[in-house]
């Protein structure tokens, strides 16, 4: 799960820096457009990025960020699922990432490793 997440920032900071470099050294139509997106792209992936090492260490805080990336991300997997070309398998790709990175969140087995306390249940004393 963290490793999922972890893909999922990288491959934004990734992408961030290809639009970072090429509306530097490209010829975009706006090249400040292209540097403000890349920025745009690096910060949100610095979100989940901090989110996998929070679950890597078994930080509750952690699960939000994540789970709140792989939301954002199920409408970016449709949209790409209904394009053309060969986008759909990067849909399909970022679709399975999403759905098992989801799952995987929000397990029992997950909430109870990081010691998330179910609503209406009190703490072990």
């Amino acid at each position: 799960m963290a490793g999922l997440t972890a893909l999922e920032g990288a491959a934004l900071v990734g992408g961030g820096i290809y639009m970072l470099v090429m509306g530097l050294l490209g010829s975009p139509e706006s090249a400040q457009q292209a540097e403000m997106g890349g920025l745009t792209l690096i910060a949100l992936g610095l979100i989940p990025l901090f989110a996998a090492r929070g679950l890597l260490r078994r930080r509750s805080w952690s699960r939000g960020p994540a789970l709140i990336t792989q939301i954002i991300a199920l409408p970016v997997a449709w949209t790409l699922l209904r394009s053309h070309g060969a986008l759909i398998p990067v849909g399909i790709v970022l679709a399975a990432v999403v759905l098992t990175a989801l799952y995987q969140l929000v397990r029992p087995t997950t909430v109870e490793a990081l010691g998330i306390r179910r609503p209406g249940t009190t703490p072990d004393a």
